[in-house]
């Protein structure tokens, strides 16, 4: 895509700028390096133009979480080189059409869908994170915490996957602090760990609590709203 005007996006710049401080400062309190943090922007509803206007701001990875909005994004924008994290609920069906954009799936729950992605044709292993539930509400999506050692090991046999670590989503604000919730998802992410030293990632932090996650240790947030502003009505 070329032809991406910023003036097309009001603000765009000035939000994505206002994050990257914020987490620069996040991490200055937690004694991290930003450099250690992954900024993945996720850009639902929102058209391939803006991705691209991202892409030109300096933006490398994009968070998406439906399968078909994701495809045609990565199709319409192949040539601008960037990393395409599938962050939402993924059906098995689906899986291997999936992977072939995909460089990170950030939502892997049950083995049945490591089976599945077992079979894609992939030029380089996939980037996957376990999803444990912090919550005890199933619909929430995401392993129970004593699956997810299972599903790790699931991963760590499959040659088409590289265990990179856990995500999660916090509770709602009313549930739980997220503070507290992360620091229960670093627990399971240590005990991961004793099975694959190398997974050290974890995929938590969005708009509202990402401060609480980098303290907790996370590698990767997945920012939306904050840059891209607010979203369409869905398609």
């Amino acid at each position: 895509m070329t032809g991406v005007d910023l003036a097309d996006f009001p603000g765009l710049a000035d939000r994505l700028e206002a994050v990257r401080g914020g987490i620069a400062d996040a991490c200055r309190v937690a004694e991290r390096d930003p450099a250690d943090v992954t900024l993945i922007v996720v850009t639902k509803f929102h058209p391939a133009a803006l991705v691209a206007a991202l892409a030109g701001l300096g933006v490398r990875d994009v968070g998406e979480n439906r399968h078909q909005e994701a495809q045609s994004k990565a199709e319409e924008l192949a040539g601008l080189g960037l990393d395409w994290h599938f962050i939402g609920q993924l059906q098995t069906k689906k899986a291997r059409q999936a992977a072939r954009y995909a460089s990170a799936i950030h939502s892997i729950d049950r083995e049945r869908l490591v089976d599945a992605l077992a079979t894609a044709e992939v030029e380089k292993p996939i980037d996957a994170f376990v999803q444990v539930n912090l919550t005890d509400d199933p619909a929430r999506g995401g392993a129970a915490p004593d699956e997810v050692e299972r599903i790790a090991e699931r991963v760590l046999q499959t040659p088409t996957l590289r265990l990179r670590g856990l995500m999660a989503v916090a509770p709602l604000p009313e549930e739980e602090d997220p503070a507290s919730a992360f620091a229960r998802l670093r627990g399971h992410s240590e005990r991961v760990r004793t099975l694959a030293p190398e997974a050290t990632a974890i995929s938590a932090g969005m708009t509202h609590d990402y401060a609480e996650a980098i303290a907790a240790g996370a590698t990767h947030l997945r920012i939306g709203s904050a840059i891209t502003g607010k979203r369409p009505d869905p398609r």
